[in-house]
């Protein structure tokens, strides 16, 4: 996939170059209703402007069998800063990819 170009002068363009470590927070696991909530509450690719990103994931099954990933992502800023919808869209890009090669790995090694 791709990897989708961002304006050279965007502040998480450069950043996410450059992009080595994050810190991640837990914020809560049901294994009942296949949720997973967590943070990055720190990084290098935060470019001064994020504060923080919260991501909620749920699997629900699929009406043709398999199952369905739903992710919503929180952007908190710091003041007034402002992420733009085209950060936010190659940011999703991005994940959407890391995705698909996970899913990809293990349904080419089901015993991982």
């Amino acid at each position: 996939m791709e990897e989708p170009e961002l304006s050279s002068s965007s502040p998480l363009a450069k950043a996410s170059r450059a992009y080595k470590s994050a810190k991640q927070r837990v914020d809560a696991v049901d294994k009942e209703n296949f949720t997973y909530s967590y943070s990055v509450i720190e990084g290098d690719g935060f470019a001064g402007i994020v504060e923080s990103i919260s991501y909620h994931i749920k699997i629900v099954a699929a009406p043709e069998g398999g199952s369905i990933c739903k992710n919503r992502s929180i952007y908190t800023t710091k003041g007034n800063a402002q992420v733009s919808e085209e950060e936010i869209k190659a940011s999703k890009e991005r994940a959407s990819g890391m995705f698909k090669a996970i899913e990809a790995y293990l349904l080419a090694n089901p015993d991982a």
